[in-house]
């Protein structure tokens, strides 16, 4: 199987570590990765500040840079989200329309097409906290929903628990969104810091050393609220644990 490895701009600038790792999963499973070297950003910053016209050209350019692949994958929910089902500011063509329904986030690739059966690399012996953010969970689906009373499923869940050692710590509202929101988080920061102190709090007193999720943007924000706090917490990328990282 040969896929195009989408890595959102911000995991570029600040995350690399979280590129890297989603590349040698995806290798080490078998999958054939090319990296189209034009790509940038999908548009989502843009696009989520009400700015449809100027975020045009990078949705084009997106297009161009992935088209012809059978599947597109990212770490990101966020940036999966955005391109699945808000991906309209150019004309939905067959071709654009083909690029959006093939991206996919890494965790629901792994559980829903490549169907991880075993990761025997994979060891993390310490206690995590999963933080499914709200576009994984809402819009990708991820997880059940506690809030529909739903039966109980969680795709990250189900690849971790493949990991050697892991043990698990459930804070008591774990479909709370913790408060980054993209620009959220700048144009209402009082809001979004007290969302982010709850969600630490939370995670911290249900005994976790690590808070794990499959979006970035979210561990940054809460990595920021625990500094702040004083809080002995760590975070890390879901792809991370299942390429193989101790620590």
């Amino acid at each position: 199987m040969k896929v195009a490895l989408f890595v959102p701009c911000f995991i570029d600038a600040f995350f690399a570590e979280v590129g890297i790792a989603t590349l040698e999963l995806l290798e080490r499973l078998g999958v054939e990765v090319d990296y189209p070297l034009d790509q940038t950003c999908c548009g989502q910053p843009l696009a989520n500040s009400g700015c449809q016209t100027d975020v045009a050209p990078v949705e084009a350019l997106f297009v161009e840079n992935f088209r012809g692949y059978e599947y597109i994958v990212a770490p990101s929910g966020s940036c999966t989200h955005h391109v699945r089902h808000h991906f309209d500011a150019i004309e939905q063509t067959e071709e654009v329309q083909q690029v959006r329904a093939r991206t996919f986030e890494l965790v629901e690739f792994l559980h829903d097409i490549l169907k991880v059966e075993a990761l025997p690399w994979a060891e993390f012996p310490h206690t995590v906290g999963l933080h499914n953010s709200c576009g994984t969970l809402r819009a990708l689906r991820h997880a059940s929903m506690t809030e529909l009373g739903e039966p109980e499923f969680s795709k990250p869940m189900a690849l971790l628990s493949k990991v050697k050692g892991i043990r698990f710590a459930t804070p008591s509202r774990p479909d709370e969104c913790c408060g980054f929101g993209g620009t959220f988080s700048v144009f209402e920061e009082p809001v979004s810091a007290k969302m982010g102190y709850d969600k630490v709090n939370d995670h911290k007193a249900a005994g976790a050393e690590y808070i794990v999720s499959a979006d970035s943007s979210c561990l940054m924000h809460q990595k920021g609220c625990a500094d702040r706090l004083g809080l002995d917490l760590k975070f890390i990328h879901i792809a991370q644990i299942l390429n193989g990282a101790r620590a």
